[in-house]
C-alpha cells in the first residue's frame, strides 16, 4: 500500500503529460527528460520565491539541470542514425 500512496504523490507533485508527437523512442525519451526538467525548475523557483533557498543555490541548481537537458538532447536526438526499415509483414 506504501508503493501507491508514493506513486500518488509523485504523480501530484511531478505530473507527465502524454506524448503527442512523431514517434520514435529517442523522442519519447527526450520528451520525458524535459517534462522532468520543466517540473523541477518549477519546484526550484517556487523554494527560492518563497525564501527556501537563496536565489544563487537556484540558479546552480537550474544550471546544472539545463547542462543535463542539453546532453541528453545531443545523446538522443542530434544522432542521425539512418534506421534500418522494417519487413512489412
Amino acid at each position: 500500500m506504501t508503493d501507491n500512496k508514493e506513486i500518488e504523490k509523485e504523480n501530484f507533485f511531478a505530473p507527465i503529460g502524454r506524448y503527442r508527437g512523431e514517434f520514435s523512442p529517442e523522442n519519447l525519451a527526450f520528451n520525458a527528460n524535459l517534462q522532468e526538467f520543466a517540473s523541477r525548475v518549477s519546484l526550484l523557483c517556487g523554494l527560492e520565491t518563497g525564501g527556501k533557498i537563496p536565489p544563487e543555490e537556484a540558479y546552480k541548481e537550474i544550471k546544472h539541470l539545463w547542462s543535463q537537458l542539453k546532453e541528453s538532447k545531443k545523446l538522443l536526438l542530434d544522432q542521425h542514425q539512418e534506421r534500418p526499415d522494417l519487413p512489412e509483414e
